[in-house]
């Protein structure tokens, strides 16, 4: 038996239209998707893409398809699906990873990228450090090293939206009048990882939550800014495919007054429940 895991994603720091294509940077917390392989005979409890991910990677180390009715997956999540956490990539990308490793081989992020991005569009969660990618196309534009150690408060809301559903809708020209903002967003991040600054990278999210507005927007959303500037947030970022809300906090937040806030207004009401997490490493262990 072999095991690994991936984390979930609040939604993104950045994605939009940048440098001719969309693009995103993911959000890594500390949620997982954990997928074991074994040999046996697979059971009727496995997640979607989850069978054809193993059957990829048999493919991948020149196995015959039919070795797949001789293993069985099986799973642990905490992340909610249908909500623009990433649940989807995780559960691909473990199961190609434990797939893998029960086979006696490995794959490296490029490897696991393609594999990925040839079943859908994929979330650069699966990257150690903080990644721009072409998330269609599967192309790594920049990494970058720093983890900022970042606490943040999710807002999730009662709506699902399906991904899938999400990409087949004609976004093009919406993307391209966001793409002024897009570039502000990425030199600001880019700031951000060079000083290693919390409050340079709050604005880009910030910035390109704003974008997403007029491609899924988010209910409550001048409530959302408002809570940004009277309760000195580092920033907001959102799930630019999906419904959650995440709220980047300072170090010295007073999270209770925060929450006591959000849950006696509007934004309670609109998103009735909130979850504390931190950014973490990316990449499938």
């Amino acid at each position: 038996m072999a095991e690994a895991r991936c984390p979930a994603s609040c939604g993104e720091l950045l994605q939009g239209w940048l440098l001719g294509s969309e693009k995103l940077i993911s959000c890594p917390i500390d949620w997982y998707s954990t997928v074991s392989v074994e040999d046996g005979s697979p059971d009727s409890f496995e997640r979607p893409m989850m069978r054809e991910a193993l059957r990829r990677v048999l493919a991948r180390f020149g196995l015959p398809d039919a070795c797949h009715l001789g293993l069985r997956i099986q799973f642990d999540s905490s992340i909610p699906v249908a909500k623009g956490m990433a649940s989807s990539t995780a559960d691909i990308a473990a199961t190609a990873m434990a797939t893998a490793r029960h086979l006696g081989h490995s794959l490296d992020e490029t490897d696991l990228a393609r594999l990925c991005v040839a079943l859908e569009p994929t979330d650069s969660t699966i990257f150690r450090d903080l990644t721009l990618f072409d998330h269609n196309r599967g192309d790594i534009i920049a990494q970058h090293p720093w983890s900022p150690e970042l606490g943040l408060l999710i807002l999730e809301s009662q709506t699902q939206l399906i991904t899938a559903d999400y990409h087949r809708r004609d976004r093009q020209a919406a993307l391209l009048s966001g793409a002024a903002i897009l570039a502000q967003a990425w030199r600001l991040f880019e700031a951000a990882m060079l000083r290693q600054d919390l409050h340079c990278l709050g604005q880009a999210t910030t910035l390109s939550a704003l974008a997403s507005q007029s491609l899924l927007p988010k209910p409550g959303f001048a409530a959302l800014l408002d809570l940004l500037v009277s309760e000195d947030l580092l920033g907001i970022n959102v799930a630019h495919s999906g419904t959650v809300v995440g709220l980047l906090l300072a170090p010295d937040q007073d999270e209770e007054r925060l929450l006591c806030r959000i849950r006696q207004g509007e934004l309670g009401r609109l998103y009735p429940q909130q979850h504390r997490v931190k950014l973490t490493q990316g990449g499938v262990c």
